[in-house]
């Protein structure tokens, strides 16, 4: 089983890259984030450890963590912020490390795929074959992002300005997909990309 690696900038279309990889090439796809939200709810191995770290006032009336009270605390304070992801981050790569263990055991599918949008800082080479880096034009990303989720050329704009720069993502990746033209182009791409494998 083929591990590989997705990452890249908001915007760039790595969910349709994911979704290729699920689709045609018999992929089980990780997100990160999503996982990471699994392990916040009650009963998740990130759950006790954020709750005594921040304290119970960041639950709702579910004893669920309110995540956009979480996020009101550590998106305007670095230490706060470093405090969540020191909890999170090691617990969803210990997650993923045991799940891509039972999934070779299961000898189900024949790649598996870690997307995070953090993958290159949060030391995931260590696990990956390979790391791709999912690439689409500025235009075209603030153009997805407008149609899709709203809000103004200037709001993407600024969120694209505090991640990480192509020129990282190209330096420290094994492979770039243009993903900023057709549907047919990615395609074809992934395709050539793994045939190299």
């Amino acid at each position: 089983m083929r591990i590989i690696g997705i990452t890249g900038g908001i915007g760039t279309g790595k969910s349709t890259v994911l979704q290729i990889l699920e689709n045609e090439y018999n992929a089980y796809v990780v997100e990160a984030d999503r996982l990471a939200h699994r392990l916040m709810e009650p009963g998740g191995s990130a759950f006790s450890q954020i709750l005594s770290t921040f304290g119970e006032e960041i639950l709702d009336e579910n004893g669920y963590i309110d995540r956009s009270v979480l996020g009101g605390i550590v998106f305007s304070n670095q230490e706060r912020l470093q405090q969540l992801n020191d909890i999170v981050h090691p617990l969803v790569k210990e997650a993923i490390k045991e799940d891509i263990a039972n999934k070779a055991q299961e000898a189900s599918y024949d790649i598996y795929v870690i997307e995070a949008a953090l993958l290159l800082e949060d030391g995931y080479r260590e696990i990956c074959d390979t790391i791709w880096y999912i690439y689409s034009a500025m235009d075209v990303r603030i153009d997805r992002l407008i149609k899709g989720r709203g809000g103004t050329r200037e709001k993407w704009i600024s969120v694209m300005n505090n991640q990480s720069s192509e020129a990282y993502y190209r330096l420290h990746c094994d492979a770039v997909v243009d993903n900023g033209k057709t549907l047919e182009d990615t395609k074809e791409a992934i395709a050539q990309l793994l045939n190299q494998c």
